[in-house]
């Protein structure tokens, strides 16, 4: 985490993606243990925790500045819920774990991909004279 106001979205969308990566490693995990008999996926859960920090009044960047990172971390989780129609007890669906994996490095991507845009945006208003 970069301490200055500056980066504040870079801080956000920096753990954001270490959320995706950790979720794409847990996803990676279910998929290798399809065929594991009682094995139940498991999944990361980070958007609802960094919605409820982003909820708050005021403009979007101040309650970007305002999110306290510390508190907004992705937290593995087994998901019981999701029936199983094996008789194993294994409850991975290599299909819906496949999509959840395309659209997970797709999350990640795009949020390398702003994170790119936004420190360009900074790098051109530090090398602009006069700020632009």
């Amino acid at each position: 985490m970069i301490a200055s106001d500056a980066y504040n979205y870079v801080n956000v969308l920096s753990s954001a993606a270490d959320a995706s990566w950790a979720r794409n490693n847990v996803i990676s995990n279910n998929i290798a243990n399809v065929d594991t008999p009682g094995y139940k996926r498991k999944d990361i859960q980070f958007e609802s925790y960094l919605a409820m920090e982003l909820i708050r009044g005021g403009s979007l960047s101040h309650r970007v500045a305002n999110v306290n990172l510390n508190q907004v971390r992705p937290v593995m989780y087994t998901d019981h819920a999701a029936l199983s129609y094996r008789m194993d007890g294994n409850n991975v669906d290599i299909n819906t774990e496949n999509t959840y994996l395309a659209e997970n490095q797709i999350r990640y991507y795009t949020l390398m991909n702003t994170m790119s845009q936004e420190f360009s945006r900074l790098k051109t208003a530090m090398t602009t004279p006069n700020g632009g």
